[in-house]
């Protein structure tokens, strides 16, 4: 597959981070865990900083589907459960996404999700590019971009998935349960942002203390996430969550709260590790979240929306 090709000036250009109100799609395996939940609902409460244009469910496949396509469903009707209970109509907002995993690097998976990425990035531009925000399998993303590799000068993607470059793997739940996604994501040029789980988005986490605090009581979404939050683990006593998801709403909203550089696109390899070559273009890591001011915005906007 031949991929446009972006100047290193243009890439670093649509790398910066992004200031004022963006457009932007979340893709996300809602049903897989519960801070996809929780991503969604920022996403939503900060219209003053996103353009949530729409919303594509992503296949996952644990101990809570029976298959990618089975979890990319579970997913789509949890998006429905949250928008119904944040009043907001799903008319043209929710995207049914692929329905298996990549089984070669030439091979997209078509779905509803990526047709609609493709139409939505073709309508942008590189001075306003579509910011996909990617919290699952990034399958969705890589199918539209084999279909249609003209959307990688239109958009930024932003991922959470894998472990930083540092680790010793990267065998992370995003990335592994489709590694050639992943694989066509970071070779393709896109201009890419990277939020790796393992000693960065890993320190959001919270406890049922804070939850019952700030969540209960603020509407029927608020009350749900606590009863998720809840139902994750039978035993309380000093245990806390990672809500690792909220990492990618909140860059948007603001990138002083998850500090990033820029860094060569590592090479991910067979064996589920980084290997690398500074020839390679450029993307943006994130390094660190501000644990504290990503919660409070959070649970400002939960009480904002209840008041």
């Amino acid at each position: 597959m031949n991929f446009p090709t972006l100047s290193e000036s243009k890439r670093l250009e649509m790398l910066q981070p992004p200031t004022g109100r963006v457009r932007m799609v979340l893709d996300t395996d809602t049903y897989n865990e519960i801070d996809d939940q929780f991503a969604v609902v920022h996403a939503l409460l900060s219209p003053e900083h996103l353009n949530v244009e729409a919303l594509y469910a992503v296949p996952f496949h644990n101990n809570r589907s029976d298959s990618p396509e089975d979890g990319m469903e579970k997913s789509y009707d949890e998006i429905l459960r949250l928008l119904d209970f944040l009043n907001v109509s799903t008319d043209g907002f929710v995207y049914r996404g692929s329905r298996a995993f990549f089984s070669d690097r030439n091979t997209p998976v078509p779905s509803d999700a990526a047709t609609d990425l493709i139409e939505r990035a073709m309508a942008s531009t590189d001075e306003e590019p579509l910011y996909v925000v990617a919290v699952g399998a990034i399958t969705n993303v890589a199918s539209a971009i084999l279909i249609e590799p003209e959307i990688i000068k239109r958009i930024v993607v932003i991922w959470l998935g894998g472990n930083p470059l540092y680790w010793p793997h990267t065998r992370e739940f995003n990335l592994t349960q489709d590694l050639i996604s992943a694989q066509v994501v970071l070779d393709c040029g896109v201009p890419f942002v990277w939020l790796p789980a393992r000693g960065v988005v890993s320190h959001l986490h919270t406890t049922v203390a804070e939850m019952e605090r700030y969540v209960q009581g603020r509407g029927k979404v608020g009350d749900y996430l606590v009863e998720i939050f809840k139902d994750y683990s039978s035993d309380h006593y000093a245990w806390s969550k990672v809500i690792w998801d909220i990492s990618a709403t909140a860059y948007l909203v603001n990138p002083a709260w998850v500090p990033t550089e820029i860094v060569h696109s590592p090479i991910l390899t067979e064996a589920v590790t980084w290997s690398f070559d500074n020839s390679r273009h450029l993307m943006r890591v994130a390094s660190s979240v501000d644990r504290d001011a990503i919660f409070r915005d959070l649970f400002e906007k939960l009480q904002q929306h209840t008041a």
